[in-house]
């Protein structure tokens, strides 16, 4: 059976914690939609700019997590900034959890979980700025390239893609933790 994953995101996303677990979860046969709270394009951040737009597949209103396998949140600083005061987007975000499924962040994307109210209780990882956010919000915060809680993957920046695409691909594998919890 395809397993079908969704990247939610919105204008600022960092461009390569976007386009690379994509890259790689497509190479794996998985079939993966962009889920945003527009429809059109998004726009990327890279390198300090503006960058590349991405083709939406999918809003926010038309989806529910029943459809997915999997959620995968990119960073950056105003993509997860606006998404996290998104209520749809916070509904979906809990449904995976409630669900058991594979969530996986990286970098700022954190920040959208903890006002999912998700984090409390789990050992996490995120870019270094954010630290102290997830640990207000309950959180373990470890300084590691992936962290790996009960199908909750996170990572701290883009140079720690290789380890966290190949997390999030065993996550996604493995299926539904019967211990994924919120």
């Amino acid at each position: 059976m395809e397993k079908r994953i969704a990247i939610l995101a919105t204008d600022g996303f960092e461009e390569s914690e976007l386009s690379s677990p994509k890259k790689a979860m497509e190479d794996e046969g998985f079939k993966v939609d962009i889920v945003s709270i527009k429809s059109g394009e998004i726009k990327s951040w890279s390198d300090g700019n503006w960058s590349t737009s991405y083709k939406v597949d999918k809003t926010i209103d038309s989806v529910n997590a029943k459809q997915y396998n999997a959620l995968m949140l990119p960073g950056g600083v105003i993509n997860p900034d606006i998404l996290r005061i998104n209520e749809d987007v916070l509904i979906f975000i809990r449904d995976f959890f409630k669900q058991s499924k594979p969530v996986a962040a990286i970098c700022h994307g954190p920040w959208t979980l903890i006002n999912a109210d998700v984090v409390k209780r789990r050992t996490m990882t995120s870019y270094a700025s954010i630290r102290k956010d997830l640990e207000n919000a309950g959180a373990l915060w470890v300084d590691k390239e992936v962290v790996v809680d009960e199908a909750l993957v996170t990572s701290r920046t883009p140079k720690d893609l290789k380890a966290f695409n190949a997390k999030l691909i065993e996550e996604i594998k493995e299926g539904k933790h019967d211990l994924q919890h919120a």
